[in-house]
């Protein structure tokens, strides 16, 4: 069920991760480093993936290789919106490539490529197509970000919220369904490009749009789908149960599975991007979740 097994998502980024109270990133390192021979040692067969980096930076890579990181992966991740919150083009892409292709042997994969439709729906669909072609043949794996829009009540996940002004508003509209169900003309370029590119869809917990998710990706002949489980909904009332409904659910695609963002109590600082009080808590939630759906 589970192809590939990702260790944290931007570590780089400090919505995801909190660099200021790990700066330097060697409780991240340690964490990953023993996360990574976890998922080995459960699921051989796993690939390993270092959490998908946003900046992409080669330097962040090369850090992480000289802290033994990439000695416990198997690839490495980069993640760009280049019409959205990067101050780059799309033409920019195999530069980009290159610079982190040339720090270290392993792999590089695009596990969240994607374009809003927050300056209209043109923008998204004559991106996808450029992107596309941009990026054939550079990266083993692509992955779209995303499905769906981010339902207007819920939150994104960014840590300064409205006070980013319109890059917030932004990753409302990063799907190729809006949120009433209806596709976006994107959809159809997707439909063109399917065999050569995944999805990249979260799912909340026990998100209601799941079923619905399926069903579009048997439509458009996805094969490989990246989505997360979270390490801070395994406290919640019935968390295994909602676990093996989405992992059910998505059985018959190549799912390259995230883990990350810590429980509250569990954080150094009560929140999300929190370095853990203790490294080995992820490494074992990482662990009982190979040993539950991987291959």
């Amino acid at each position: 069920m589970i192809e590939a097994a990702m260790v944290w998502n931007e570590p780089n980024n400090t919505s995801h991760w909190d660099f200021g109270v790990d700066p330097g990133w060697h409780i991240f390192a340690q964490m990953a480093r023993a996360a990574g021979d976890a998922i080995h040692s459960e699921a051989p067969g796993v690939q390993r993936v270092l959490g998908g980096i946003s900046p992409i930076d080669a330097r962040f890579i090369a850090h992480m290789k000289g802290l033994g990181v990439l000695d416990s992966m198997d690839v490495v991740a980069v993640h760009g919106f280049p019409l959205d919150w990067n101050l780059w083009s799309i033409e920019d892409w195999p530069q980009r490539l290159a610079a982190v292709q040339a720090v270290t042997e392993l792999p590089v994969w695009v596990t969240e490529v994607g374009i809003s439709t927050f300056a209209g729906d043109a923008v998204q669909a004559e991106g996808l197509t450029r992107t596309a072609e941009v990026l054939r043949g550079r990266a083993d794996r692509v992955h779209w970000y995303s499905l769906f829009d981010l339902p207007g009540q819920w939150e994104a996940t960014t840590r300064h919220k409205q006070r980013e002004g319109s890059s917030y508003f932004r990753h409302f509209h990063m799907g190729l369904v809006r949120e009433d169900g209806t596709p976006k003309p994107a959809m159809d370029v997707f439909a063109q490009h399917a065999g050569e590119l995944g999805i990249c869809q979260w799912f909340h917990y026990e998100d209601h749009r799941l079923d619905d998710a399926v069903r579009w990706l048997r439509k458009l002949g996805v094969k490989k789908l990246r989505t997360g489980l979270s390490w801070s909904d395994d406290d919640r009332p019935n968390s295994l149960a909602w676990f093996d409904r989405q992992m059910k659910a998505l059985e018959e695609f190549d799912v390259t599975v995230t883990f990350c963002f810590t429980p509250e109590h569990r954080g150094m600082v009560p929140h999300y991007t929190s370095p853990p009080k203790d490294v080995g808590e992820f490494v074992d939630f990482c662990a009982r979740m190979v040993r539950r759906y991987g291959r």
